[in-house]
């Protein structure tokens, strides 16, 4: 009987991992995970140890990347990068010798990643000279770190924790955010039903994250999804009040924020 295909998971959030982990068992029970790191130098450590076929490595974790324990790794196993940022998918990615997920991975993505890997079982050993794509990976990520933070990537997911529950919303699901003194509350769509959660984060730190083209902040503790909005009744008193679609609530627009309804 042919050995089970064996892999490392390296990822600083525990739950992703676990999130993961539950994923792959569903889509490939033949695949045992047999090591879980929370750094790259525990991935390093583990991947020497254990010799698995394959590496799923978050490009950022705490002390070594997944990008140097990469880098260590070289190609003795199939490697996957894990990153909640599309622009690290550079070139070395689309060439197809490196694999990527993009966080919260999904479930199709990763089922065509899945496929990939089987086939590269079969064919033994990863045959690509990998050190050139990684050295590239490597200088983006140098680079990304160079850069400004109002030129980063915008967010793209928010996670809410309940209990020991991990809730992934989409950014692109949120309606609205409103300030909860340190906490923010996130309004959100789970398809047509509208569901609310809240979040440690302050309002003003997500705000940062998110796309000015897409969000904006109408009132000192609310923010909106431009795309979520039915229709804005403008008031006498210079102030406004914002109607969603699908949704009773009413957001109200500030007089310092309501010029930028003043075309509607």
């Amino acid at each position: 009987m042919a050995a089970r295909p064996t892999a490392l998971i390296a990822d600083d959030e525990p739950l992703l991992v676990d999130a993961l982990v539950r994923q792959l068992a569903e889509m490939w029970p033949e695949l045992d995970v047999v090591a879980q790191a929370r750094n790259g130098r525990e991935a390093i450590q583990l991947f020497d140890e254990r010799q698995p076929d394959i590496c799923f490595l978050d490009v950022h974790m705490p002390g070594l990347s997944g990008v140097a324990a990469a880098n260590h790794i070289g190609r003795r196993a199939h490697l996957v990068f894990v990153t909640a940022f599309d622009h690290y998918a550079v070139q070395a990615f689309a060439q197809g010798a490196l694999d990527y997920l993009l966080k919260p991975v999904e479930p199709a993505r990763l089922a065509e990643t899945v496929a990939r890997l089987k086939e590269r079982l079969q064919a033994s050993r990863p045959a690509v000279n990998t050190e050139t794509l990684l050295q590239q990976l490597t200088a983006q990520l140098a680079a990304a770190r160079s850069v400004p933070s109002t030129a980063a990537a915008h967010l793209r997911w928010i996670r809410a924790q309940t209990g020991n529950t991990l809730r992934l919303i989409a950014v692109d699901d949120v309606d609205f955010l409103r300030s909860d003194e340190k906490y923010t509350l996130v309004a959100w769509r789970d398809g047509s039903q509208p569901r609310e959660a809240v979040v440690r984060t302050p309002l003003k730190d997500l705000l940062a994250q998110l796309d000015p083209e897409q969000f904006a902040q109408v009132h000192r503790s609310v923010v909106v999804n431009l795309r979520a909005i039915d229709h804005v009744r403008r008031h006498d008193n210079e102030t406004a009040e914002i109607h969603l679609k699908g949704r009773d609530d009413v957001l109200p627009v500030s007089r310092n924020y309501v010029h930028l309804f003043r075309q509607m």
